[in-house]
């Protein structure tokens, strides 16, 4: 079976940056499960697996533009720091995330990263981790078939490598 939208589909990968860093890897894990065609991958790596078959093993380089997107400086912010209750300060160190509201569009909440904290602020940022960061993958596809209504219906795989009941 070749993969295409609907399709369930196990496989392994290791995630690198252009560095040779590893930011994911499922190596001596489970595969991973995921629904294609239903934006559970980025799009690069989800547009080169398409029409592919269990057995493949591919490398695979995203542009920001095809991952995570590029940095959007107006997601940075700073925020007093007495904005923070008072007990939740001494844990807003550099990497610890927060959700607030959304910097452009309040009527939503956003993700934050914290990048620095002083006495006065807190700087932060609502970018994605890999914002703007070339990703390079090395994927091993194990197994295609097609997904259950229930998987459809929930938008995500059941089973060994998906989501467990």
């Amino acid at each position: 079976m070749k993969i295409e939208k609907d399709a369930a589909v196990t496989l392994h990968y290791h995630l690198t940056d252009s560095d040779g860093g590893v930011i994911d890897t499922s190596q001596g894990k489970d595969p991973m499960a995921y629904l294609h065609g239903h934006n559970n991958l980025v799009p690069g790596v989800e547009r080169v697996l398409d029409g592919q078959s269990a057995g493949i093993k591919l490398d695979v380089e995203v542009s920001p533009e095809d991952g995570y997107g590029m940095r959007d400086p107006d997601l940075d912010i700073e925020v007093p720091l007495e904005a923070f209750p008072e007990d939740a300060r001494e844990g807003l160190v550099a990497g610890a995330m927060f959700q607030g509201p959304h910097p452009t569009d309040e009527s939503r909440p956003a993700m934050y990263t914290v990048i620095e904290s002083t006495d006065e602020f807190v700087r932060c940022t609502a970018n994605h981790p890999l914002a703007g960061v070339t990703l390079h993958f090395n994927l091993e596809v194990m197994d295609v078939r097609t997904a259950t209504e229930e998987e459809l219906t929930h938008g995500h795989i059941h089973g060994p490598g998906g989501h467990q009941h």
